[in-house]
């Protein structure tokens, strides 16, 4: 029987709403591992006052009788009289004496068995996960097919600390390297409970910083570079002007050119126009370690070209702080404004401080963030005319102070 809408008495399906959410926190599960014991449990039931027994004794009596009809919840009773009707039996707490009578209750017998089953896994090799299980009961139940496979990993990394290895080398059962980048926030969380502090390096953090933070080689970044110029390739008719290399590899370049452009477009990128003693790398958006490292770069002329928005200023902000020196191309308030037709919507703008921008880049930057006529508004780099990028290019050239530089046909 449903409460009549004028009254708000618990109903034992009420109760098992309130037992499931305890269950959908965990609360239940890591009942067995708590300092604090959660059984046994009383449930407080609502029930009528003595006045809205008077208004409805039948509705009261009605109530009554479907507590006393339902047969899963354990119910403490009390007595009660009524100047009207009598001595009479009342519903006060329904009355959880453990664990197991929860999991009948909501019928989550194989959820709570698998649980206990990893809670022994980790008894008998990882007891120092336990607190772990307990604070992330329901992750660790959705996780469950993969338990076994995932502990063979912390065991593996446990036993083979900074192994230099890459992940793919992980000789463990049931264990390969998508099942390591699927899971790896809860390996990262489990990894910090079991290793040693001399096992982890400190600097490695998030997805990114995974395989340094525990002791695995990362794969190598790549840099894509074209030569603007074939005389300045390295062997152009072998192995032509558009090359990938390592972080490594690059370090080592130090090319004859005078100025490097970054272009966050692959189409730009590869369209740039012949430019000589130049040389355009393919942007690869935030993060720039592996740049910073070749010492060369620093003593060349740098030119940024990426999108008017503000993720585009944030990249070229971030660029900065490894090449200060850093110059923007076609990135201005004018151009902006010039190719309002363009315009489309930038998602999740950046709003934090950029104290690395030219006050000009700092006028574009505003001009976007406080535009009102279109949200968070950004021009990509793309839609601008390619003669817009030839003039620029000119532009460069006459303000250059290369006696035989220039940007031209080669």
């Amino acid at each position: 029987m449903d409460n009549p809408p004028k009254f708000n008495w618990s109903t034992p399906s009420d109760l098992k709403n309130r037992l499931r959410r305890l269950w959908q926190r965990g609360e239940i599960l890591a009942s067995s591992l708590a300092q604090e014991p959660l059984f046994p449990l009383r449930l407080p039931i609502k029930g009528p006052t003595s006045a809205q027994i008077s208004a409805d004794f039948t509705a009261t009596r009605d109530w009554i009788a479907d507590w006393c009809n339902q047969k899963a919840i354990p119910i403490e009773w009390r007595a009660f009289s009524h100047r009207l009707f009598g001595e009479n039996q009342m519903p006060s707490a329904a009355m959880i004496p453990d664990a197991e009578s929860a999991v009948r209750i909501l019928a989550t017998r194989r959820e709570w068995d698998t649980y206990q089953e990893m809670i022994s896994r980790c008894r008998d090799s990882f007891p120092e996960l336990l607190e772990w299980l307990a604070k992330r009961a329901m992750t660790a139940l959705d996780l469950a097919p993969d338990w076994p496979a995932i502990l063979a990993v912390v065991a593996w990394v446990r036993d083979h600390p900074r192994s230099g290895l890459y992940l793919r080398q992980i000789d463990a059962p049931g264990v390969h390297t998508k099942l390591v980048e699927k899971h790896r926030s809860v390996i990262s969380e489990l990894l910090e409970r079991v290793l040693t502090q001399d096992a982890i390096d400190a600097p490695g953090r998030g997805a990114s910083g995974f395989a340094r933070r525990y002791g695995f080689r990362d794969k190598p970044e790549r840099i894509r570079i074209r030569f603007l110029d074939p005389a300045c390739a390295i062997s152009p008719e072998r192995i032509g002007l558009d090359l990938t290399l390592d972080a490594t590899a690059f370090a080592a370049l130090d090319p004859p050119v005078e100025r490097v452009f970054i272009t966050e477009n692959e189409v730009n990128f590869l369209a740039f126009p012949d430019c000589a003693r130049s040389l355009v790398i393919f942007g690869s958006g935030y993060g720039w370690s592996a740049l910073a490292a070749a010492s060369w770069l620093h003593r060349r002329t740098i030119l940024y070209w990426g999108d008017i928005d503000t993720h585009g200023f944030a990249i070229l902000d971030q660029l900065r702080a490894s090449f200060p020196d850093v110059r923007s191309m076609l990135m201005d308030r004018e151009v902006f404004l010039q190719h309002r037709k363009f315009w489309t919507t930038e998602p999740n703008s950046v709003r934090h401080e950029l104290p690395r921008l030219t006050s000009e880049e700092e006028s574009t930057l505003e001009a976007l963030r406080a535009h009102t006529e279109t949200s968070a508004p950004r021009l990509e780099q793309e839609k601008l005319p390619f003669s817009m990028l030839e003039s620029a290019l000119q532009a460069i050239l006459l303000h250059s102070n290369a006696q035989d530089g220039g940007c031209h046909p080669i």
